[in-house]
């Protein structure tokens, strides 16, 4: 605190003369724009969406919203959802700062969704596949046991309808508040992987940012093809967790896509732009479906 004689008396208007009011503040009103996280530029928000979702200075890749994801990858309108009314349940009664079944009731009026992952059939070039997406804004795209079964019945679904698999993967891991049934999901969906390729259909997998923890240690980094988007957070433990339990200094870009192409933990890393033209020349490639007539 300052002492009372190093303070300022406001100036008074003479007598006889009204004090003239502040300055206005021009304000920006909130979303025309946003700062890229790599370049540091600001940035018009409709040219960024116009730009699906992608820095129109540097490329970086914004996260996309899982709606229009959907509409990005898949041709228009094909897209049917399946399983809507599988929803999650708090088996543990799970309580942190607040209870679990809390958490989920607020995560699916915020998002609209009942769980953090969406799927059923859609065509991509007009072959048809099984499709499943995470929505990386319900409770950070948890994998919990609705998830899991989610993605058993995917990979079922394609098997039954001989057509490939296609998840675009954006996780933190597993659910904690489901503890070691959400870790099982990691095995059950993982057998039902395997219960594809024993069909020889093949199955293809996005990484986004971030996927991480159960779920890049899982099905995830078990694609035929495994694609990722630019600069993309992938691994396991996060880096920090990494550094600070071998008290060493990791490698520059460690645990990102092009780290991860380099040491050939991927197969190719792709820009979000050129997404679906690429999905539909590894489909042309990896399916034995005929090519659709036009």
């Amino acid at each position: 605190m300052s002492a009372w004689w190093s303070r300022q008396k406001k100036k008074q208007a003479p007598a006889g003369e009204k004090t003239p009011p502040p300055p206005r503040k021009r304000s920006v009103p909130s979303g025309l724009f946003q700062k890229c996280d790599t370049c540091g530029e600001t940035l018009e928000s409709e040219k960024v969406k116009a730009a699906l979702w992608c820095c129109y200075k540097c490329g970086h890749h914004f996260v996309l919203p899982t709606d229009e994801r959907i509409k990005l990858v898949v041709d228009e309108g094909s897209f049917r959802e399946e399983d809507l009314r599988v929803q999650p349940e708090d088996p543990l009664g799970f309580v942190d700062s607040k209870k679990y079944s809390d958490r989920i009731r607020a995560a699916q009026k915020q998002v609209g969704r009942p769980d953090a992952f969406r799927e059923g059939l859609a065509t991509v070039a007009g072959r048809t596949v099984a499709v499943g997406f995470f929505v990386f804004e319900f409770m950070g795209g948890s994998m919990g046991s609705v998830v899991g079964e989610k993605i058993t019945r995917l990979f079922e679904r394609a098997r039954a309808q001989k057509c490939p698999a296609i998840i675009f993967n954006a996780s933190g891991g597993a659910r904690m508040q489901e503890g070691i049934l959400s870790l099982m999901q990691m095995a059950k969906t993982t057998a039902a992987l395997a219960r594809l390729k024993e069909a020889g259909l093949p199955y293809i997998s996005v990484l986004l940012h971030p996927t991480t923890g159960g779920v890049a240690a899982s099905f995830a980094m078990l694609g035929d093809v495994i694609v990722a988007e630019p600069n993309a957070l992938i691994g396991f433990a996060g880096p920090r967790v990494i550094e600070q339990t071998i008290r060493q200094k990791l490698p520059e870009g460690f645990q990102r896509s092009e780290f991860l192409l380099k040491k050939g933990a991927i197969d190719l890393i792709c820009d979000r732009r050129q997404l679906r033209e690429e999905l539909a020349r590894l489909l042309a490639l990896l399916t034995r479906q005929p090519a659709p007539t036009t």
